[in-house]
C-alpha cells in the first residue's frame, strides 16, 4: 500500500479514536512530537490524540508547482524532498522543526514573506480533523470559512492533517549581502524599498545595537565564489558582521538560522569554540527545542530573570519608533528583523489588514530583573497595541479577555467555534493561548 493509500486508512483510525475519546467528555489534543507554543505550560488531563504518522511528503508535482504533505510534516522533510525538484516551499519558517500544519495554525513567516506573505498564504487546500470528529475538506471555494479561519487558531478548531503548499523555483546557490546602516530610520527606509521593488528573492534584517543594523539581501545564483558554511564551528549570525558579501547553497540559507536557534544556543554554551568543537551533531533546534522543554519540565521559574520570547508584528511606519522602544525599554539584542505583506484576502483571526507591510521583530532572552513576574512582557504587548500591531501567540501572554477579543474578532471565532468544534472538543483561544501556562 503507498503512502496515499495508507494516509486514508490513518485518517480513518484517527476518526475512530476521536469518536472514542469523545465518550470521556474530556478534552482531546494530540500526542506529537513537536509544539508551536514557546512557553511554559502545565500538563492538563484530557484523551490524546496519536498524529505522529501524519509526518510524510505524500508528492510534489513539478509541473503545479506544489506539495501535498501532511501536517506533522517537519520543513526539514519537506525542503529535501522539494529540492529534488530544483523548487522550494515559497515561505519556510527558519527552524527544522516547525511543522506545516503547525506553521498555519500559527503565523510563520521567513524572508520570502515580503513577496509571498506568511506560511498559511501559500496553501491551497487542506484537509482538518474538526471538534466534530470529522475531516473537512477546505479552500478559497469549499468551506471558505474554516480555510479562512483556521490561521492563528492554535489547534483550537481542528488539526491540519494534508495540505497543498505552494513551491517557487530554487537554483543551486544563494548569494548575500549584508548591508550596515548606523541609525534606524534609514535601515528601515531601505527595507521598505527593497519590498517595493520586488527585485530580490529574500529580505530580512539584524539589530546588534542603535548604530550597527545590517539588511541581509538574498537573491537564486546559479555559481557561487565560494561556500559557506554555518552547520559547525561557524557561526551565521557573526558572519553579518564581518562579510559584505557571501554565498551559501539554497539549502544552506534556508537553514542559516537553525543551527544556533538564530543566536539562542548561547544559553547552553555551545558558542565557546571548546564546546563546540565536540558538539557537532547537538547545533540543531531539535536539541534545542528537547532542552527547552526538560528546563521548563524540571526547572524553577528563576525570581531574578525574565524569559521574554516574542516575535511581533509593527506597522512599517512605526517600526522606528517600536526600535527605539525596544533597545531603550527591554534591551535584548540581537534582534531579527522580517518584513512582510499579507495580500488582499482577509483570514479572520490574524488581526493583519491586507496590503499593509509589517516589520516583524523576533527578540528571545532573559532580562535581569527585580520587577514582578510579566514585567516586561506587559510592556511589550502594551507598546504593540500602541503602534497597532500584533504579538505571536507562540509566547506568554498576559492580556485579559477583553484586552484580547478586542483584537481579534470574538463574534466571528465563536460562530467558527459553533460549527466546528460545537462540543467544545478543544479548549478557546483565549484558554490556549493566554491561560495554559
Amino acid at each position: 500500500m503507498d503512502r496515499v493509500s495508507e494516509y486514508g486508512a490513518r485518517c480513518a483510525a484517527l476518526v475512530a479514536g476521536f469518536d472514542a475519546a469523545k465518550t470521556s467528555g474530556m478534552p482531546i489534543g494530540l500526542h506529537k512530537t513537536t509544539s508551536n507554543l514557546f512557553r511554559r505550560r502545565q500538563q492538563t488531563a484530557g484523551n490524546k490524540l496519536d498524529v505522529r504518522s501524519f509526518n510524510a511528503v505524500l508528492g510534489v508535482d513539478p509541473e503545479r508547482m506544489v506539495a501535498d504533505v501532511e501536517g506533522m510534516t517537519t520543513y526539514e522533510a519537506l525542503v529535501d524532498e522539494t529540492l529534488r525538484y530544483g523548487l522550494l516551499p515559497a515561505v519556510v519558517p527558519q527552524l527544522k522543526t516547525i511543522t506545516v500544519g503547525g506553521a498555519v495554525s500559527g503565523l510563520r513567516i521567513e524572508s520570502a514573506s515580503f513577496k509571498y506573505g506568511l506560511v498559511h498564504e501559500t496553501v491551497e487546500k487542506m484537509e482538518i480533523l474538526t471538534g466534530k470528529g470529522s475531516i473537512i475538506v477546505c479552500s478559497p471555494c469549499k468551506s471558505r470559512d474554516l480555510f479562512f479561519g483556521f490561521p492563528n487558531s492554535y489547534g483550537t478548531l481542528g488539526y491540519a492533517l494534508r495540505l497543498s503548499v505552494r513551491l517557487i523555483p530554487a537554483k543551486q546557490y544563494v548569494r548575500l549581502t549584508h548591508r550596515r546602516f548606523t541609525e534606524p530610520n534609514s535601515f528601515f527606509v531601505h527595507l521598505a524599498e527593497l519590498c517595493d521593488r520586488g527585485a530580490t528573492d529574500f529580505v530580512d534584517g539584524t539589530i546588534f545595537s542603535r548604530d550597527e543594523l545590517y539588511v541581509s539581501e538574498a537573491v537564486f545564483s546559479d555559481d557561487a565564489r565560494w561556500v559557506s558554511d554555518y552547520t559547525y564551528m561557524d557561526v551565521y549570525y557573526r558572519s553579518i558582521q564581518r562579510k559584505y558579501n557571501d554565498w551559501l547553497t539554497a539549502k544552506g540559507y534556508i537553514w542559516r538560522w537553525d543551527t544556533d536557534w538564530f543566536w539562542c544556543s548561547k544559553h547552553f554554551g555551545v558558542q565557546t569554540p571548546a564546546i563546540r568543537f565536540f558538539a557537532k551533531p547537538a547545533l540543531n533546534s531539535y536539541t534545542y527545542q528537547r532542552l527547552m522543554r526538560l528546563s521548563q519540565r524540571f526547572l524553577p521559574v528563576s525570581p531574578r530573570g525574565e524569559s521574554v520570547i516574542q516575535d511581533v508584528q509593527i506597522p512599517i511606519e512605526n517600526a522606528p519608533a517600536f526600535c527605539d522602544f525596544l533597545l531603550t525599554d527591554i534591551g535584548i539584542t540581537p534582534v531579527w528583523v522580517c518584513p512582510f505583506q499579507s495580500s488582499g484576502q482577509t483570514y479572520d483571526l490574524c488581526g493583519l489588514k491586507p496590503n499593509q507591510l509589517y516589520i516583524n521583530f523576533g527578540f528571545w532572552d532573559i532580562i535581569p530583573t527585580t520587577h514582578e513576574s510579566g514585567h516586561y512582557n506587559k510592556m511589550i504587548e502594551a507598546k504593540v497595541a500602541d503602534f497597532g500591531g500584533r504579538k505571536g501567540l507562540y509566547s506568554t501572554s498576559f492580556y485579559d479577555k477583553e484586552t484580547f477579543w478586542g483584537m481579534y474578532d470574538k463574534t466571528r471565532y465563536h460562530e467558527l467555534k459553533k460549527t466546528y468544534d460545537p462540543d467544545k472538543r478543544f479548549p478557546d483561544l483565549y484558554a490556549k493561548c493566554v491561560e495554559r501556562k
